[in-house]
C-alpha cells in the first residue's frame, strides 16, 4: 500500500512538472511571436536567439521528465525482494527511502519518505543491500530495518 502511495506521489509530481513545462512552452512561443513582430536590427536577432536557446533548453527538460514518466511502468511492476532495487521502499533507523525518482519527500502516516534516484549517492549505497545491512553516508551509520 505504501508503495502505491509513493508511486502515485511520483506520478503526480512528474505530471505537475510537465504541466509547468507546457505552460512555459506557450509563454516562449508567445515571446517568439512577439519578437518576430519587432524589427530592431541586431537587438531583434539577439532577442530571437535568446528565446530559441530557452526553447531548446526547455525541450531537453521536457524529454527528461517524459522519460521519467515512461520509467514509471517499471515501478508499477515492482516485485518485492529482500534486496534493495528500483521500486523498493527502504526503512532505516535514520530515514525512509523510496528508490524511484528524485522528487520532493512524501509523508505517509506521519513518516517521511525520501523519493530518491538509484543513481543518487544514497541510492547507490542502498542498492543490493538487505535487512540488517548498514550504510555509512556523511559519517552517519544507518541500519536497514525493512525492505519491501
Amino acid at each position: 500500500m505504501i508503495q502505491q502511495k509513493l508511486l502515485s506521489h511520483c506520478r503526480s509530481y512528474i505530471a505537475e512538472i510537465l504541466n509547468g513545462f507546457e505552460n512555459r512552452k506557450v509563454e516562449i512561443l508567445l515571446a517568439l511571436e512577439s519578437e518576430s513582430k519587432s524589427s530592431a536590427g541586431d537587438k531583434h536577432e539577439t532577442g530571437r536567439a535568446m528565446i530559441q536557446l530557452e526553447r531548446e533548453k526547455l525541450g531537453e527538460q521536457i524529454k527528461k521528465f517524459e522519460l521519467h514518466q515512461k520509467h514509471l511502468i517499471h515501478l508499477e511492476n515492482h516485485i518485492n525482494s529482500e534486496h534493495v532495487k528500483l521500486g523498493s521502499v527502504v526503512t532505516t533507523n535514520q530515514s525512509n527511502y523510496y528508490i524511484s525518482f528524485p522528487v520532493r519527500e512524501c509523508i505517509i502516516k506521519s513518516k517521511i519518505y525520501y523519493c530518491i534516484s538509484a543513481q543518487s549517492p544514497i541510492g547507490k549505497l542502498l542498492l543490493g543491500k538487505k535487512v540488517g545491512d548498514q550504510i555509512i553516508f556523511n559519517n552517519i551509520t544507518s541500519l536497514i530495518l525493512e525492505v519491501f
